[in-house]
């Protein structure tokens, strides 16, 4: 769902001239003696943004300057805020998105007009199908030239929040100084208000470069509203599950999000129920807990047993097109839907919809579901992982699962993983061991390629006590090239593993099968090696017997490190098949 907290107050002629009215300005002598030229002083509208953030408990922004924001980025100068500076701002986009998962605080993010905003637009919409916190400012022509007024402007867009409606949570739009600091705390506020996402906030540029009399900014109340469950639906749900004969959990990213993991452990252990965790919802729950299903989501053999459940909790999961299995799960007993998102409660199937937060309603249960007694359980949950371990092996498909062992082997336990989508990353969707909860993250939300690298490195700007992997292939690589510099730049303790196989390599596949050749998949790329060493980055060229030694030893060298593995991967044969 897509709110507009649009400020539509017009100023007066007065205050517009005002706005426009070059702020106080203090002659200085350039460097060499020359004219001289005219620096700005005092507080102004881009103080009144960065004081804000620091009010609201902000520590770190992420982003890329432009003309129109140059406001906001002066100001940074003037707070105690850290900067970190991408060279796209898509990938500064999934950096702020990677720092909101990690931390589960609203990452701001700071772009320029038009180009720049737009530019972000990608990353966006995975924070929002990720339901990553991310707050976005971008800023805006002057107002004189907003609402019909003059045109031509550098980077001028008819309507530019109406290319955000869609995709963020909400849009606050700022006209004068006075409103940035509501403007901004409602943004706040919504963006981590269950379900969490990404928002929009716009300012002008003579906003932000307009002096201002107003006091400093300091503590900030933007408290998230809390989503409470109705208690005469979870009354049902819990008389449901505790009469249950085969009741089962699909856990999904809402699980996380919502720091809920800890309880769903113990409704699952209170109701004898097996779990499945989705694809974003990976580290939801234990993966070799006696009742975890792990998340073999695109298996026939976990869809027949999902459908046998005759009661179904879905917890944070809207049952979409990759956790139902390419939507050929069709439930036979009573679900019951746990979704902070109201626009996916019952979206796919019919329930006893529940629209609250993960946490909220999970300790609602379990004060009030009864101890269920089912020592086959465990048992039956053995027999669905032995089926889908005999139909993989079934597959010769030993080089996919030799690497992807070798990757969980060298990468220590707790430190977190961030997948672009390549098949090695579709792999890992369904037979990776998180290892932890909240640590392994993909672009599978929305989809988009070039998510890992930026993503890792906002990551461990989040949290530089671990290192952290990043996993590409050579296609989604080149999205995010760019980024090794700011890798340096910031020496940001990333690893990035990239899987070399000359091109495209699931559309090589998907074109493959279903056209019986490919066209547009195969690509010239450069020695990624060579390529991260111009940058100063250690590079490697490893092979599947040597990648568990050469990833462990990047990951525990300090600073950046590019690991590259040429090999042919393959998907296991499609599983929503019967």
């Amino acid at each position: 769902m897509t709110h507009d907290h649009e400020l539509v107050l017009r100023p007066t002629a007065a205050q517009t001239e005002a706005a426009l009215s070059p702020p106080t300005r203090h002659p200085t002598t350039t460097p060499h003696g020359g004219a001289a030229r005219h620096v700005m002083t005092g507080r102004n509208g881009g103080d009144l943004v960065v004081e804000t953030l620091a009010g609201l408990g902000a520590t770190t922004v992420f982003g890329l300057p432009g003309q129109h924001a140059l406001g906001m980025f002066d100001a940074l100068r003037r707070s105690a805020l850290r900067y970190v500076g991408l060279r796209v701002e898509n990938n500064a986009g999934f950096a702020a998105d990677a720092y909101g998962r990690i931390t589960g605080e609203a990452a701001p993010l700071l772009v320029s007009t038009g180009p720049g905003a737009l530019t972000s637009l990608a990353a966006l919409q995975e924070a929002a199908a990720a339901s990553a916190p991310v707050l976005a400012i971008s800023s805006q022509i002057p107002t004189a030239g907003l609402g019909g007024g003059r045109h031509g402007y550098l980077h001028e867009l008819p309507d530019q929040a109406a290319s955000f409606r869609g995709v963020v949570k909400s849009v606050h739009t700022v006209r004068t100084p006075s409103q940035i600091p509501s403007s901004i705390a409602a943004a706040w506020k919504s963006a981590l208000t269950a379900p969490h996402g990404p928002v929009w906030v716009e300012i002008p540029q003579d906003v932000l470069l307009a002096e201002t009399s107003l006091p400093v900014v300091t503590a900030v109340d933007a408290t998230p509203d809390e989503l409470v469950p109705r208690p005469e639906l979870t009354a049902v749900a819990a008389d449901l599950l505790s009469r249950a004969e085969r009741p089962a959990i699909i856990a999904g990213g809402g699980v996380v999000r919502a720091d809920a993991t800890g309880k769903l452990l113990r409704l699952a252990e209170k109701l004898n129920a097996p779990v499945v965790t989705t694809f974003g919802g990976k580290g939801a729950f234990p993966w070799k807990h006696p009742l975890s299903l792990q998340s073999w989501l695109e298996d026939r053999h976990t869809t027949d047993f999902l459908e046998d459940a005759d009661v179904l909790l879905v917890v944070g999961s809207g049952l979409g097109e990759l956790s139902s299995n390419y939507h050929t799960f069709t439930p036979r007993g009573r679900v019951v839907q746990i979704e902070a998102d109201l626009g996916k409660l019952e979206s796919n199937h019919p329930a006893l919809g529940i629209h609250a937060d993960a946490r909220l309603a999970l300790q609602a249960l379990l004060e009030t579901v009864a101890d269920r007694q089912d020592e086959t359980a465990p048992e039956r949950v053995r027999t669905l992982l032995a089926k889908v371990g005999d139909r993989i092996a079934s597959q010769e498909l030993a080089l996919e699962q030799d690497v992807l062992a070798s990757v969980r082997r060298a990468l220590p336990s707790g430190s977190p993983s961030f997948w672009d989508m390549t098949i090695l990353a579709y792999w890992a969707w369904s037979a990776f061991d998180p290892r932890g909860t909240n640590t392994m993250h993909s672009a599978q939300g929305a989809g988009g390629l070039g998510y890992g690298f930026p993503a890792a490195l906002g990551a461990a700007v989040a949290d530089p006590t671990r290192p952290v992997l990043a996993v590409s292939g050579d296609g989604g690589a080149l999205y995010s090239i760019a980024e090794l510099a700011t890798a340096r730049q910031y020496d940001l303790d990333v690893t990035w593993l990239i899987v070399d196989d000359g091109g495209y390599g699931i559309l090589r596949e998907y074109m493959t099968d279903a056209f019986g050749q490919t066209t547009a998949t195969e690509l010239t790329r450069p020695d990624y090696v060579a390529l991260a060493e111009s940058f100063g980055v250690p590079g490697v060229r490893t092979s599947p017997e040597t990648l568990e030694s050469d990833l462990a030893k990047a990951l525990t060298a300090p600073g950046p490190s590019v690991v590259v593995l040429p090999a042919v991967l393959r998907m296991f044969a499609p599983t929503h098949l019967a």
